[in-house]
């Protein structure tokens, strides 16, 4: 059965999950309408559409749940299709009968057995058990592993690296350990002094430096074209000439500013003979261009390798290592860029006089100086890093043997018992585990093999007739259940043989409805199944019935409790959820029960809404004694829901006013004035409308200041009457024998 429900994020529920736990084979819930009884009921029904809910089954066994609720009429009555028929066990042959409870014995015996060995397993709650000795077990032995931490961790802490910080962590280091340590014997003594060098502040790796390139800045140096004389061609008439006076350089600068179309010389500003531009050209012809461009590549190289390396230099600079000597790097970086310099401004030379043969200063040497200085820090590095990589290695060596010691000499005893215990352990899980899977295939042999034996017993004659017989037993004469030509469904019909479905008064429905669920609980809705064990909700049965079939439902379903209470039956537990007072006396009634206590089997709750969120309660005794009394607790409760208060003070004066009798509700109200007389005649508002008003859920909006009104009017409705000893007995503020006796004259409303 249902040992425990959580409700939250749900309908009304907010985020913090109410528990209904500790449930027992009897539970009785209470509470107004739109508090969240009809939510518990359809989380009980379908808990996986209930994300944040959740059900917990005693042992781990689920049941069949079958609820009855507004849904359950909405998918059986208020749709324009036939009733489902329900199939129940026939009586005619006694030997599958018989076979079937047989089998039912059986099934239970295997379910008991499951029962019993998830009990040994896991314990009834799901936290005991082998599982939990298992846990005790491991949670023991890492404590004591722990403890070794705790002993050792000051001067051995760099052995511990990586499982300080985690008890769990530290335990299955100890076993990985337990299983692979191979590391020598040493004393606590030696590995404490070892410790204190090994585990100190060690060094890390350096990265070594990257040694800079400088190839394609020396290929430079040896460009024939740097030493090329790049002139015009000699076979052009103006070619002697500027050979002769040697300002090839000149001419090609002033082509720049001489316009063939004005044949004017930019320098000596006299005419030019039109063939000129056309000798220029010959002049400079194809070889000295390419020549020239060779000149610019040569430039734009130079500085782009030039940058390149000295930015290779700067960055190692900029973060130097400690095994770098700096000034000696920095002095020939300097040295380095001073040649740059030169060699560039002597490019530019070149670009400028193409007909000029230039050498560059070579950059070997100071490429030499700097690629030594790298080249001696990288060496440093690796002599460095070689005694790094040497200390890890004596880390290593010096954790196995802290944790051979502890093996040996700290926790030798204890890990044989952890270990033969947790063996021992396990074989029982592994052992209840088999058995429980070999159970469990014995249960679905079983309950096939009642399956087959109730389809050849099974019909839905017996419920037809058994809910005719009770509708006509109680006056119901109106209307039938008929076997519908479509098998396996029903009709409801009219004695002329006319459709009644669409045509039954509230009443009816309610009735029909109910009993229909009630033979449901004795049989299926398929040939198979009647013979599950089953969770059976009942959520507001009785809400459209009148006193008499009240009655009639409570007590059907108190046989329910009886089949429960007695294990003669299927159902194994039952809920029971209503806003009606009379009802929820009338079915919680049990003579065996104190007037301070409950029964060992049976559970009360009650439901309120709170800030406009649902709040479960627990109930050590019955809280619901009678609907007058009830009444008043809405009045005392501080937490009171706003929206109903005005409708129960109401019934409050009704009731209690109706009793005295010979009421002027008006005479009252002209002991008020202003708004508070317009309050008190609202509050007697019943007296003019009838008593039926007084039943009804009649809400007005009202807001928390307007509470304090109509309470206060309401008090003094009481004091002005002569009744107030009667209205603080009720609050709690005084008790006179005079007003017990007034309270006992009232009768419960329905």
């Amino acid at each position: 059965m249902i040992d425990r429900i959580e409700i939250s994020n749900v309908a009304t529920y907010g985020t913090t999950p109410q528990a209904l736990s500790d449930l027992k084979e009897v539970n009785f819930v209470y509470g107004s309408n739109g508090t969240g009884k009809t939510t518990i009921s359809r989380v009980i029904a379908d808990c996986s559409s209930h994300t944040h809910c959740s059900l917990v089954w005693r042992g781990g066994t689920a049941m069949e749940l079958l609820v009855y609720n507004r849904d359950f009429v909405e998918r059986n009555f208020n749709q324009p299709n036939e009733l489902k028929g329900i199939f129940t066990l026939g009586e005619k042959d006694k030997t599958t009968l018989d076979k079937i409870e047989a089998a039912k014995t059986e099934l239970d015996e295997i379910k008991r057995k499951i029962v019993q060995l998830k009990g040994v397993l896991q314990g009834e709650d799901g936290n005991g058990g082998k599982r939990a000795d298992l846990e005790e077990l491991e949670a023991a032995f890492e404590g004591k592993c722990w403890n070794l931490k705790l002993k050792h961790d000051e001067k051995l802490q760099g052995a511990f690296a990586g499982v300080r910080g985690k008890k769990s962590a530290f335990k299955t280091r100890i076993l990985a350990e337990s299983e692979s340590n191979t590391s020598a014997s040493v004393s606590l003594t030696d590995l404490e002094n070892k410790a204190s060098t090994v585990f100190g502040d060690a060094p890390l790796a350096a990265l070594t430096l990257a040694v800079p390139n400088g190839a394609d800045l020396l290929a430079h140096e040896t460009n024939a074209i740097l030493k090329k004389k790049v002139i015009g061609k000699s076979d052009v008439d103006i070619a002697a000439l500027i050979q002769k006076l040697g300002n090839s350089d000149w001419v090609k600068q002033g082509r720049d500013y001489y316009d063939p179309d004005e044949r004017v010389c930019p320098f000596c500003q006299q005419d030019t003979p039109p063939s000129l531009e056309e000798s220029f050209n010959d002049y400079f012809d194809e070889t000295f261009m390419a020549d020239t461009a060779s000149i610019e590549k040569l430039y734009t190289d130079y500085k782009t390798d030039a940058e390149r390396l000295q930015r290779s230099v700067q960055t190692i600079l900029d973060a130097p290592s400690t095994f770098l000597d700096v000034e000696k790097l920095q002095s020939e970086s300097e040295l380095l860029a001073s040649k740059v310099r030169i060699n560039i401004q002597r490019i530019e030379e070149k670009r400028r006089e193409s007909s000029k043969s230039v050498e560059l200063d070579s950059l070997k040497n100071v490429l030499s100086a700097v690629t030594k200085i790298i080249e001696d820090a990288n060496a440093a590095i690796q002599k460095h890093n070689t005694m790094v990589e040497n200390l890890a290695t004596e880390r290593t060596q010096l954790t196995g043997q802290v944790w051979r010691y502890l093996l040996d000499h700290e926790i030798k005893a204890e890990l044989a018992t952890y270990t033969t215990q947790k063996t021992g352990i396990e074989k029982g899980i592994e052992s209840l585990e088999t058995q429980i899977a070999n159970k469990t295939k014995d249960q679905l042999a079983k309950n096939q093999e009642i399956k087959s034996l109730e389809k050849d017993t099974t019909s839905i004659q017996p419920t037809i007739d058994a809910i005719n017989t009770l509708l006509h037993s109680f006056g119901f004469t109106g209307f039938a259940l008929a076997k519908s030509e479509r098998d396996p469904f029903y009709n409801i019909q009219r004695p002329d043989g006319s459709d009644a479905k669409q045509t039954l008064s509230e009443g009816e429905k309610s009735f029909i409805t109910f009993l229909y669920f009630y033979h449901l609980l004795k049989g299926s809705e398929t040939e198979t199944g009647m013979t599950s064990d089953r969770v059976v909700v009942f959520d507001d049965p009785v809400s459209s019935l009148d006193s008499d079939i009240l009655f009639i439902v409570s007590n059907l379903i108190k046989g329910v409790f009886d089949e429960v209470r007695n294990s003669s039956g299927t159902i194994k537990q039952v809920f029971v959820l209503t806003h009606n007072v009379y009802f929820h006396k009338e079915v919680s009634f049990h003579p065996s029960r104190c007037a301070d206590g409950r029964l060992k089997d049976e559970t009360f709750w009650t439901v309120r809404k709170s800030n406009q969120e649902s709040k479960i309660r627990h109930h050590e005794t019955n809280p619901i004694k009678t609907s007058y009394e009830l009444l008043w607790i809405e009045v005392r409760n501080h937490d009171r829901d706003n929206l109903a208060i005005q409708n129960t003070m109401r019934r409050i004066l009704e009731n209690y006013f109706k009793i005295l009798g010979n009421v002027d509700p008006d005479e009252i109200c002209a002991h008020f004035e202003g708004r508070e007389k317009l309050i008190c005649r609202s509050l007697f508002s019943w007296v003019n409308d009838g008593s039926h008003f007084a039943h009804d859920s009649l809400y007005v909006s009202i807001d928390s200041s307007m509470v304090e009104g109509y309470l206060s009017v309401f008090k003094q409705v009481f004091e002005k009457t002569g009744h107030i000893a009667h209205y603080n007995m009720m609050m709690g503020e005084t008790t006179t024998p005079e007003t017990v006796e007034s309270v006992e004259t009232a009768t419960p409303l329905p």
